[in-house]
């Protein structure tokens, strides 16, 4: 059967200061009138059943997102009592999937992507769970067409092509995967046409993973397994703390990815974007005839290339502003050069060692 894992444990400290650590972006309505967990919770209707999807993200966000996915189970929300990135989330995820389901299919994704057309998106993890199940693949993952020469995104550098039934998705063997790219090697990366974008979508079956993670990550693995074997137990709180704590975290791509055989790309037939920061509100909402994106009440004078993001309630008034973020909520307001978003990041940590934690 296919189960679905969401992760959902991020920050989101890019999104300051509307993500906060109470209420980061997967938590938020950025795109869309729903929450970005609210939107891919609803984009497996029809494919995986509540009772076969679960959400693994930290202890402080289990609740609020209880709150907003109310017909999922709370049994499928997974609490981390600490970051240890997406290898130490997905094993757990893996553990506990098949030892309800031995023989399970997993899809994992992010819970703060943007994928419209959800028919599309399930088209593709149909084809990718039938490859996984006739063995064409042991794991498959989306790549996205690359538009521009991204440096923010992961690359994924295609092989020979698969044969596939004609009305499905073309897909490709995968030779590498690439981390995130200098300017010039994104340029030759896109030109050369045979990369994707690393969407960080996957479908694999969970023993594929459990064997790659018991023989890459063998010490990991037994930390995993044994919070698994307190699961349903009166230890499960103490042991998931004491245990998952003891994991030196690493992401997904180190752990398994890098040195994973038998690996496909479906081309994605579905338009996807990672969120990944303020910037991404321009591609997503278009611009106006200034290349202004505007959510919210706004008044602007010779104002270019900027992007703002303030409420109804709330009138933002910019007068001879270019290329700028400005974003405001209602303890915190964010000025900045929209092409130095990356030092978002610093701020967090600023304000965390000034102690202004009501701001973080």
């Amino acid at each position: 059967m296919l189960h679905a894992v969401i992760m959902a444990g991020g920050t989101g400290t890019r999104f300051w200061p509307a993500s906060r650590a109470a209420s980061p972006k997967q938590l938020l309505p950025l795109v869309g009138k729903s929450t970005m967990i609210r939107q891919t919770y609803e984009r497996l209707e029809g494919l995986v059943p509540p009772e076969q999807t679960l959400i693994v993200t930290n202890q402080q966000l289990v609740e609020p997102i209880a709150e907003q996915i109310p017909e999922l189970p709370v049994s499928q929300l997974v609490g981390e009592p600490c970051k240890r990135d997406t290898a130490p989330c997905i094993g757990l995820a893996a553990l506990l999937v098949s030892r309800k389901d031995p023989d399970a299919t997993m899809l994992v994704m992010p819970a703060d992507h943007v994928i419209r057309s959800r028919n599309h998106f399930q088209s593709a993890v149909k084809q990718a769970v039938e490859m996984v199940g006739k063995s064409q693949a042991e794991i498959v993952t989306f790549g996205i067409k690359p538009t521009y020469p991204a440096e923010i995104f992961g690359y994924i550098h295609r092989g020979a092509a698969i044969d596939t039934r004609g009305d499905s998705a073309p897909s490709y063997v995968v030779k590498h995967f690439r981390e995130k790219p200098n300017a010039s090697t994104a340029a030759e990366y896109v030109s050369s046409g045979d990369y994707f974008w690393n969407s960080g979508i996957f479908i694999w079956k969970a023993k594929t993973i459990l064997d790659a993670l018991a023989a890459q990550q063998p010490e990991m693995l037994e930390h995993l397994k044994k919070i698994v074997d307190a699961w349903g137990t009166d230890k499960q709180d103490e042991v998931l703390e004491k245990e998952f704590t003891a994991i030196e975290g690493i992401s997904i791509d180190y752990a398994v990815m890098e040195h994973a055989k038998n690996v496909a790309v479906i081309v994605a037939p579905y338009d996807w974007d990672d969120l990944g920061s303020w910037l991404s509100l321009a591609r997503l909402l278009g611009t106006d005839r200034d290349e202004n994106t505007i959510v919210g009440k706004h008044l602007g004078m010779n104002t270019k290339g900027t992007i703002i993001r303030s409420t109804d309630d709330h009138l933002v008034v910019t007068l001879g502003l270019k290329d700028c973020l400005v974003v405001h909520t209602p303890d915190a307001t964010l000025v900045a050069n929209k092409n130095d978003e990356e030092s978002i990041r610093n701020i967090v940590k600023l304000l965390e060692q000034r102690g202004m934690t009501e701001y973080l």
